[in-house]
């Protein structure tokens, strides 16, 4: 019984027996489903995926000498042992559990980002991996100008006691009419309120999109190069091949 083979080397089936135990006997076990059916079969393989691709990366990890933060608690997605093979070189730390957020899950896919999560390995190779992954300036622009809207209006305002800045909108309206009638540095009083408009100012609407970008393109980039050194170096077993493998007897969808 083994989980599968890298390189050609079996990978003992332990460490998924023990984390499927964690999980049957975690928190969470009143949602998994029943023992025996298809669907439970389906789990079994997708734990699986999640163990060889953690041990892909540690194997990577080890050959590229990358040094490994390791976290104290075991991920909610991907609880018990942290992999199916012995660590590799490493320099350990303790920050805490790796979180991933909505987007970021999705986009990686729901095995790569359980890994993700419950492996310093795999992070540590998703950096290494996408360590120069930049966007394009023509990705930077064409964003922009899908998702690029009129800069907002903001008042540089002097009031008697200090400045502040305010969107015109959000000022009493008898105030703004005035301010906004009124030239600049020029005192106005209407009612309570005395204020001077000392300029008129465009702050954009969306902040820089690269960071975002960036983030999104070392996804994409982490999950074509996994998706290659899978193929390349990872050996499947019957009955723990990928759940969404239309080969195999479990994998259909049901309404």
């Amino acid at each position: 019984m083994i989980l599968g083979l890298l390189d050609g080397r079996p990978l003992p089936r332990t460490a998924l027996d023990e984390r499927l135990a964690a999980l049957r006997n975690g928190p969470r076990s009143t949602a998994l489903p029943r023992p025996g059916s298809s669907e439970d079969r389906q789990l079994i393989r997708w734990v699986a995926q999640v163990l060889l691709t953690e041990a892909l990366c540690e194997a990577v990890a080890a050959e590229r000498e990358l040094p490994v933060t390791a976290s104290v608690a075991a991920s909610a997605t991907a609880p018990g042992p942290a992999s199916a093979t012995a660590p590799g070189p490493a320099s350990v730390t303790a920050p805490g559990p790796a979180r991933l957020d909505q987007q970021a899950a999705v986009e990686l896919g729901s095995i790569t980002a359980a890994a993700y999560e419950g492996s310093a390995a795999v992070r540590a190779v998703y950096d290494s991996v996408t360590a120069e992954v930049e966007p394009s300036p023509a990705d930077v622009a064409h964003y922009r100008a899908l998702t690029g809207r009129p800069p907002v209006t903001r008042w540089h305002l002097v009031l008697p006691d200090g400045t502040f800045e305010a969107d015109p909108d959000t000022l009493p309206t008898a105030l703004a009419e005035a301010v906004r009638t009124a030239p600049p540095g020029e005192w106005v009083t209407v009612g309570p309120w005395t204020a001077m408009l000392l300029a008129t100012l465009a702050v954009p609407r969306n902040p820089d999109p690269t960071p975002a970008l960036r983030e999104a393109a070392r996804r994409a980039a982490f999950v074509r190069w996994l998706d290659h050194e899978r193929a390349r170096r990872l050996t499947l077993v019957e009955g723990l091949e990928h759940p969404g493998d239309p080969a195999q007897p479990d994998n259909h969808h049901r309404h």
